[in-house]
């Protein structure tokens, strides 16, 4: 008998555990975000100035904004990026959720000089990239965008808004 309640308890539970389901994750559905142009950017070659990309910007400034990003989007044509301004200058770091396509992330110091980049940042990955080192500003561009206009460290970053 001591061993039929055992045996009973053991399949009970064996039953309990297996009727159990994870929770999915749920899936927010939002409308399509559309690009819309606040400023203009540039960035300049460190050594002699010269025009190395002129971009149209969006602003992420607001807590909602600055959280929010460029999730939920398909994609940014080749001369657009989104610029994020914070407060105070310190260390930031990103991530992919919910953001479709793959970034270059650019991470500009307080004098609008580039300080350091996370490159190709991949769709959905929720791993922080970090900024290294302390910054006001980041600039998310297409993936590939910051080799193909051969941007370095030191160059130098203006925008203006509308």
């Amino acid at each position: 008998m001591k061993y039929l309640k055992l045996f009973y308890a053991s399949l009970f539970c064996v039953f309990v555990v297996a009727s159990c389901k994870q929770e999915t994750k749920k899936v927010i559905k939002t409308e399509p975000v559309s690009f819309t142009k606040e400023g203009t950017l540039q960035i300049f070659k460190k050594e002699t100035d010269s025009l190395r990309a002129n971009l149209d910007i969006e602003i992420a400034e607001t807590d909602y904004e600055t959280q929010t990003g460029l999730m939920y989007r398909k994609g940014m044509e080749t001369k657009q990026g989104m610029l994020f301004i914070f407060p105070k200058v310190s260390m930031h770091s990103f991530y992919m959720k919910n953001t479709e396509f793959p970034l270059d992330i650019i991470f500009i110091d307080e004098h609008l000089k580039i300080a350091s980049f996370q490159k190709n940042a991949q769709p959905l990955n929720e791993r922080g990239l970090s900024s290294l080192v302390p910054v006001k500003y980041v600039l998310e561009i297409n993936a590939g965008l910051s080799d193909n206009w051969s941007l370095e460290v030191g160059d130098t970053v203006e925008f203006v808004r509308n």
